[in-house]
C-alpha cells in the first residue's frame, strides 16, 4: 500500500486504487502514524495530535476507538499495539513525505556535484508528489517544515534548470509568492544575465534592496550581493569543473569529513593519504562539498606520467590558452595560473596525484606560494612533500562504519536485507574495512547469501595469502575482492569490462557498443552496473579507478589491439563528423559534445602517434578547429611536436593540410621561428603556396594568418568559393586589406558582407570577429552608440563560446570607446569589469591596458595620485609582458607626461627605446610621440607625427583627440604639416617615429 500526506491524507492499494480512509479523526491518526512509519508513536503524542489542548476525559479509550476504525480499512497487522503507543508497520518508502525527503536530498546532492540534469529529474519527481498543503489533516510544525522544504526544492529545481528558457517566468512567480526570499532573486538575476538581459538583472537587485530595507531594515545578503557584483563585472556563468556527482549515499565517515573540512580552515594544503579503494576521492568530494566558496575539481587519473599537470589545472578552471580574437598565447602556463588565482578564493581538489607527483608537487608549491587565498585538498598514495602540507591518513573504516556501509549498499540491491551483525562484521573485517571492497561484496547479495559471501571470501583470501607477500595486506585484499568479483562474471561480461578500460573519462552508450563489439553490449553493461563494477550517470558509463586498473590488467594481446583500434576509429569518425558543424548554427552543441569526449580524443590521438602516425595526423587535423575555438592549442602542442618527429617533413600527399595544422599547433608554444621547427615551417609553406582549391579544413587559413600572416592565395576567387563560411572569411580578409590600403569605405562594405555571410551560417566565432571590426570603424567615425551596440553583441557571442579572454579584451575595448565618447562613469565600470575578467583568466596584457585606462580617467577627473598609481601599475605589467606591450607602454608614458611635463624628454626616450621592430604598434607609438610634442608646445612636429601615423597604420584615420588638441594648439598651420606627414613613405614615417624599418 501507499500513503499520501502531502495534501489531504489518502491511501492507495498495491494496484493503485484509492481506498477511503474515513472521517477527519481517522485521517489525522493515519497522518501521524505515517509520518513515523515503521516506528512506535507515543500515545500521548497521538492524543495531542487528535484532540489538541482539550482531550476528552477518557482520552486513551478515545484513541483506541480511532485506532480500531483505522484498522478496519487497513490490511491485518499493519497497525501494531505497543505498551507505549502504536506503530504503522510499513516501509517508510510507501509514504509520500518520506519519498519526497529522500528525492530532495538526492537532488540537492546531484546539484552540488554539478549534475544538473539528474538533479532536475529527481527534484521534479519529488515536487510531483504534492497535492496541496503538507499534512492538511494534521497541521503541525512538521507540516511547516515540509512546506519550507518544498520551497527549497522548488528553488533547487529552478537552479538546476537555469539553462531552460521557461525558468525566468517561473522564478518571477516564485518571487511573487515569497517576496522576501533572496535566493529566487539571485537565481533570476543569474538567468537574466545569462540570457543577455543584464540591465533587468540589475533592476531585480535594486527592487530587492529596496524591499528588504523597507520591510526588514536589512541589506541584501552576501550571496545576493555577490551575484550583483558578478553582473556588474559582466562575468559569465562559472565554468569551473565541479565536484563529480555521487551515485550513492555517504556512509560511515561524516565525522571524518567534518574533520578534513576543519583542517582546511587552518591549513592551505591537506593531503588525503591511503591505498587504492580506501575512499580518498569520496572523502575529498564530501569534505569539499561542505565548504563555502568556489571549488574546482582536477582529476589527474587520466594523465600519462609525462603529461603537464598545469594544463590539466588550466582545463579544470575553464581557462583557454589564448583568445579567439587574438594570435597571442597567454605565455607560460604556470604564470597564467598564478595570474588567474593570485587574488581568488578557491579550493582546488586535486585527485589521484601519485603517478604524477614529480610534476604536481612543485606546481602546487608554486601556486600556494603565489596565491594566498588558494587552498588545496589532494588525494594520493604518497605524500606530496611540500612545506606546510597536512597529512590525513585515510585508513580502514571502523567496525561500526563498515557495518553501516555494508547494510546500506546491501539494501540497495535487496530491500528486504536483514543483517546478521556478527556475519557482516566478520566479512568487513576480512575486507580490512576498505570501502570499495565492502561495496563490491555487498553487491553480490543479488545472487548470494551472506553466508555464501563469507565462505567464498575466506577461501579466496587463504589462496591469495600464498602469493606476493611483499605487497601491503590492503592491496592484496583489495585485489582479492576485485578478482573474486571478476570470477563471478560471465565470459561476455568480462569481455565488456576489459574492453571498456580503453576509454578515458567514461564512454557513451554508442561508443561502448562500438568498441566492446558484442551483440548484447547494452544488456551486459546493465549487468555490470548491477554488480557495482560500472557506474552510469547522464548516459555515460565509467569505472572506479581501482576496478579499471584491475580490468586493464586483463586486457592484452590481439583483443587489446582490436579494442584500441575500434576506439581510435570511433573517435576519428566523431571528429570528422563534428568538424564542419563547428562553423555553423550547431556550433555550441558540437563543442559541448567534443568537450565531453576531450579525454577520449586525446587518448586516441596519443596512441595513434605511437602506432599509426598517419591516422594521428588525420585526427589532429580534424580537431584543429575545436582546439582553436576552445583555446586548447597549447595543451596539445607537445603531442603535435611528437607527431612531427614521427612524420618528418614529407607527410602523405593526401594529408598536406593536416600536416600544416600540426606544424601551426606546435608553433603556438615553441614559436614559428624556433630553429628545430624551421624545416617543418618551410615544408608547410611549400604546401600552402601551391594550393589553389578550397581547403578541406578551413582552420588552416585562420591559424596560418594568426601564426605566420595572411595567406598569399592565387587565384583567391576559386580558393574561397566553396562555402558561405569561406566566402565570409574572404570578405573579412578583404576588409582588413582595405584598412591597410587606407580605404575605409571598402573595408566597411567587406566587413558588412562578411557579417551577413557568417550570420547566414550561424557561426558565432565569425560573427563576433566581423562585429568587432565594424565596432572599431563605428568608433573611428565617432558613432559611439553604434560602436557600443556592436561591442555588446560581440561580448554576448564570445560569452556563449565561453571565451573569457575575449570577453576581457572586448570589455576593455568597450571601456575605451566609452572613454573616448566622454562617458567616464561608464568607462570606469567597464574597466573594472575587464580587470575582474582579466584577473580571473590570467591575462596581464589586458590588466595593463585596464590600468592605463583607469589612469586616464583618474587624470581627467583630477585624481592625480590615483592616475600616477594606475600608470605605474600599467608600466609594470607592460614591461613584464612584451606581447603588444609597447602600444600600452607609449600610451601610459603619454599619460605620465600630462602629470609631469618636465619628464617629457625622458619619457620620449623610453618610448623610442621600446619601439624598435614593433611594427604592429608603430602607429600608436607615433601618436604617443605626437602627444608629447603637443604637450611641449611643438604643434608642427605633433601634426607631422600624426600624419606619419596615418602612413604607418595604412588608414586615413588617426586619434581624433590628438588631432583636435593639436589643431587648437597651432590653428590653420596644422593642415600643411599634417599633409606633409601623410606624404612620407612608410619607411620614412617609421624612421620619424624612431622605428627602424
Amino acid at each position: 500500500m501507499r500513503f499520501g500526506v502531502l495534501g489531504t491524507t489518502l491511501m492507495w492499494s498495491a494496484d493503485g486504487d484509492q481506498i477511503p480512509v474515513g472521517g477527519p479523526r481517522v485521517r489525522t491518526l493515519l497522518t501521524l502514524l505515517a509520518l513515523d512509519a515503521g516506528r512506535i508513536v507515543a500515545a500521548e503524542r497521538l492524543i495531542d495530535g487528535l484532540y489538541g489542548q482539550e482531550p476528552p476525559a477518557n482520552a486513551a479509550n478515545a484513541l483506541q476507538a480511532q485506532v480500531s476504525r483505522l484498522r478496519r480499512v487497513l490490511p491485518s497487522g499493519e497497525i501494531e499495539s505497543h505498551p507505549t503507543g502504536y506503530r504503522l508497520a510499513v516501509d517508510p518508502a510507501s509514504v509520500d513525505a518520506h519519498v519526497f525527503a529522500r528525492l530532495v536530498a538526492d537532488g540537492r546532492h546531484a546539484l552540488a556535484g554539478g549534475d544538473h540534469q539528474s538533479a532536475a529529474k529527481l527534484l521534479r519527481e519529488a515536487l510531483g508528489l504534492w497535492r496541496g498543503p503538507a499534512l492538511a489533516d494534521a497541521p503541525s510544525e512538521e507540516g511547516t517544515r515540509l512546506d519550507e522544504l518544498r520551497t527549497i526544492a522548488t528553488e533547487d529545481l529552478l537552479e538546476a534548470s537555469l539553462a531552460d528558457v521557461d525558468v525566468i517566468p517561473e522564478l518571477r512567480q516564485l518571487i511573487a509568492r515569497h517576496p522576501l526570499r533572496e535566493r529566487p532573486r539571485a537565481l533570476l538575476m543569474r538567468a537574466l544575465h545569462a540570457a543577455g538581459r543584464s540591465a533587468e538583472a540589475l533592476e531585480v537587485f535594486e527592487d530587492a534592496r529596496t524591499l528588504l530595507a523597507d520591510e526588514l531594515g536589512a541589506d541584501p545578503s552576501p550571496d545576493l550581493a555577490d551575484v550583483h557584483l558578478a553582473v556588474l563585472r559582466a562575468e559569465p556563468v562559472q565554468r569551473l569543473r565541479r565536484l563529480p556527482a555521487q551515485l550513492t549515499s555517504f556512509v560511515g565517515r561524516v565525522e571524518e569529513r567534518d574533520h578534513v573540512a576543519a583542517l582546511l580552515d587552518t591549513g592551505r594544503l591537506v593531503t588525503l593519504l591511503g591505498p587504492g579503494g580506501a575512499g580518498k576521492t569520496r572523502l575529498a568530494v564530501e569534505a569539499a562539498g561542505v565548504i563555502d566558496g568556489e571549488v574546482c575539481f582536477v582529476d589527474l587519473a587520466a594523465l600519462a606520467s609525462d603529461d603537464k599537470v598545469a594544463h590539466a589545472v588550466v582545463a579544470a578552471l575553464g581557462l583557454r590558452d589564448a583568445g579567439m580574437l587574438s594570435a597571442v598565447s597567454s605565455g607560460d602556463v604556470v604564470d597564467r595560473l598564478i595570474s588567474a588565482l593570485e587574488d581568488r578564493s578557491l579550493l582546488l581538489v586535486v585527485d589521484n596525484c601519485e603517478h604524477v607527483i614529480a610534476d604536481v608537487a612543485p606546481l602546487l608549491h608554486t601556486l600556494l606560494a603565489a596565491c594566498p587565498q588558494l587552498r588545496v585538498l589532494a588525494t594520493s598514495r604518497e605524500a606530496l612533500g611540500i612545506t606546510g602540507e597536512t597529512i590525513h591518513p585515510v585508513v580502514r573504516l571502523s567496525p561500526e562504519a563498515a557495518r553501516a556501509l555494508f547494510a546500506d549498499r546491501a539494501r540497495a540491491v535487496r530491500p528486504d536485507f536483514a543483517p546478521d551483525d556478527n556475519l557482516v562484521d566478520r566479512i568487513c573485517a576480512g575486507l580490512d574495512g576498505l570501502p570499495l571492497a565492502i561495496e563490491l561484496a555487498a553487491a553480490r547479495l543479488r545472487s548470494l547469501s551472506l553466508a555464501d559471501i563469507d565462505a567464498r571470501l575466506d577461501d579466496r583470501f587463504r589462496l591469495l595469502s600464498r602469493g606476493d607477500r611483499t605487497k601491503a595486506q590492503r592491496h592484496q585484499t583489495l585485489h582479492a575482492v576485485v578478482d573474486w568479483s571478476w570470477d563471478l562474471l560471465s565470459s561476455d561480461e568480462q569481455a565488456v569490462a576489459r574492453r571498456l578500460t580503453v576509454f578515458v573519462g567514461g564512454a557513451s552508450l554508442a561508443a561502448a557498443e562500438r568498441v566492446c563489439a558484442l551483440p548484447d553490449t547494452i544488456d551486459l553493461l546493465a549487468d555490470l552496473v548491477d554488480k557495482s563494477l560500472v557506474e552510469v550517470a547522464d548516459g555515460r558509463y565509467r569505472m572506479l579507478d581501482t576496478i579499471r586498473a584491475f580490468c586493464t590488467g586483463q586486457l592484452a594481446g590481439a583483443e587489446e589491439e582490436t579494442a584500441r583500434d575500434a576506439h581510435l576509429a570511433y573517435f576519428l569518425e566523431l571528429a570528422q563528423t563534428a568538424e564542419p558543424h563547428l562553423r555553423g548554427s550547431e556550433q555550441l552543441s558540437w563543442l559541448a559534445l567534443l568537450n565531453t569526449e576531450h579525454a577520449n580524443l586525446l587518448a586516441a590521438l596519443r596512441r595513434a602517434v605511437q602506432t599509426d602516425p598517419s591516422s594521428a595526423l588525420l585526427l589532429a587535423g580534424e580537431l584543429a578547429s575545436y582546439w582553436y575555438l576552445r583555446g586548447l592549442r597549447a595543451e596539445v602542442a607537445p603531442i603535435a611536436t611528437e607527431l612531427l618527429a614521427k612524420i618528418g617533413t614529407t607527410p602523405p600527399a593526401e594529408l598536406g593540410e593536416e600536416y600544416v595544422l600540426c606544424v601551426l599547433n606546435a608553433a603556438i608554444v615553441h614559436g614559428a621561428s624556433a630553429a628545430w621547427l624551421q624545416p617543418h615551417m618551410a615544408a608547410a609553406r611549400g604546401i600552402v603556396s601551391v594550393q589553389t582549391v578550397p581547403p578541406r579544413l578551413p582552420a588552416i587559413i585562420v591559424l596560418w594568418a594568426l601564426t605566420v600572416g595572411p595567406l598569399d592565395i592565387r587565384p583567391p576567387e576559386t580558393y574561397f568559393d566553396d562555402s558561405g563560411w569561406l566566402r565570409s572569411l574572404r570578405q573579412f580578409a578583404l576588409g582588413w586589406n582595405g584598412l591597410f590600403a587606407g580605404d575605409v569605405a571598402v573595408a566597411r562594405e567587406a566587413f558588412e558582407q562578411s557579417l551577413a555571410g557568417y550570420r547566414s551560417v550561424g557561426d558565432r566565432w565569425g560573427i563576433s570577429n566581423a562585429v568587432d571590426a565594424l565596432a572599431m570603424l563605428a568608433q573611428w567615425r565617432g558613432s559611439f552608440a553604434e560602436a557600443l551596440r556592436l561591442t555588446d553583441e560581440a561580448i554576448a557571442l564570445v560569452s556563449e563560446l565561453e571565451a573569457l579572454e575575449d570577453m576581457a579584451d572586448l570589455t576593455c575595448r568597450r571601456a575605451s570607446r566609452r572613454l573616448r565618447s566622454g562617458d567616464l562613469p561608464g568607462a570606469l565600470a567597464d574597466y573594472s569589469r575587464a580587470e575582474a575578467l582579466a584577473r580571473r583568466t590570467g591575462i596581464p596584457e589586458t590588466i595593463a591596458t585596464v590600468h592605463r585606462g583607469l589612469g586616464d580617467i583618474a587624470r581627467l577627473q583630477g585624481r592625480l595620485t590615483d592616475a600616477r598609481r594606475h600608470y605605474e601599475l600599467a608600466l609594470s605589467d607592460s614591461l613584464a609582458h612584451t606581447v603588444n606591450a609597447s602600444g600600452v607602454h607609449s600610451a601610459v608614458l603619454v599619460g605620465l607626461a600630462h602629470l609631469d611635463p618636465a619628464r617629457i624628454p625622458e619619457l620620449r626616450s623610453q618610448i623610442l627605446a621600446g619601439a624598435s621592430g614593433l611594427y604592429l604598434v608603430a602607429a600608436d607609438i607615433a601618436e604617443g610621440l605626437a602627444s608629447l610634442s603637443a604637450l611641449e608646445g611643438d604643434g608642427a612636429q605633433a601634426a607631422l607625427l600624426l600624419g606619419a601615423a596615418v602612413v604607418i597604420r595604412g588608414t586615413t584615420l588617426v586619434n581624433d583627440t590628438e588631432v583636435a588638441r593639436t589643431r587648437t594648439l597651432i590653428g590653420p598651420a596644422f593642415d600643411p604639416h599634417y599633409r606633409r606627414g601623410q606624404s612620407l613613405s612608410r619607411a620614412e614615417a617609421l624612421s620619424l617615429a624612431g622605428i627602424e624599418p
